[in-house]
């Protein structure tokens, strides 16, 4: 099943059901719920958002909060981004929604550490999330489309090795911007998919957009009329797909574009 939806309730929603409502009539059946800002919910509000969202047939997921940073020289912050990890993840598990979606470090001044501080910090948020009998919540790790960020699909693949219950979420802007423009054709497109699809798990995760990078990668998300990677030769590349796969619109129309993706296929 190919599912697709908004990073976040689509434009003019007034509250969560307007946004529900909104994703449902543009024949949508996935949302990402943004908290990015930090995952401040109520258990009772979180429930509720999920029972709206079951009963309208829409997959959700979360993102978890830009601050985290388990990489950080800083003992706090790595302490904090346990907290906004596991914020996110009660949230999602209130929620019904299957999957969190985490931006985990940077490389900053010691990028030798970056896999195990982050194998650290997910092993913690692990352990939590067993002492808690939170078993329904996939810990999603983003691909970075810079190149001072650590999540290249082989550094998740380390940390799965390590961590239980982490999977890859492809962003596949990301991945064209980090490595300066590389999507160009549907063998492109190709390669790259069938890698993720091996460390996927059940259902594939997937960010699209178009963006801008530079020699660093990325600078910004750009929406599909950019053409910049051609998400085309991705539609083209998994139309017959058996594949279970989850697309989240991270354009700046994101509703809008995730139709427009949607309707490649």
């Amino acid at each position: 099943m190919l599912r697709f939806g908004p990073a976040g309730y689509p434009q003019g929603s007034k509250n969560p059901k307007d946004g529900l409502d909104k994703t449902k009539a543009l024949g949508l059946d996935a949302l990402e719920v943004e908290f990015v800002r930090g995952a401040r919910i109520s258990e009772d509000k979180a429930l509720e958002v999920g029972r709206m969202a079951k009963d309208r047939d829409i997959r959700l997921s979360c993102h978890a909060p830009y601050f985290i940073s388990f990489n950080s020289e800083n003992q706090e912050t790595r302490d904090k981004s346990i907290n906004w990890v596991m914020d996110t993840v009660r949230a999602a598990h209130n929620m019904g929604a299957y999957l969190i979606v985490i931006h985990a470090a940077s490389y900053g001044k010691s990028p030798g550490t970056a896999t195990q501080s982050v194998i650290d910090g997910l092993s913690r948020c692990k352990d939590i999330m067993d002492d808690e009998g939170i078993d329904d919540v996939i810990l999603g790790i983003e691909t970075m489309g810079k190149k001072g960020q650590w999540g290249t699909l082989k550094e998740i693949e380390e940390v799965m090795d390590s961590v239980q219950g982490t999977h890859p979420v492809l962003d596949v802007a990301h991945v064209h911007a980090r490595d300066i423009g590389w999507l160009r054709t549907e063998d492109d497109m190709r390669s790259l998919t069938e890698d993720f699809f091996k460390l996927s798990g059940d259902i594939a995760h997937f960010h699209i957009s178009c963006i801008r990078y530079g020699d660093k990668g990325e600078i910004s998300h750009l929406p599909l009329e950019a053409k910049d990677p051609d998400l085309q030769l991705l539609a083209n590349v998994l139309r017959d797909t058996k594949q279970d796969c989850t697309f989240i619109c991270e354009s700046p129309l994101q509703e809008k574009d995730a139709v427009v993706f949607r309707d490649m296929f």
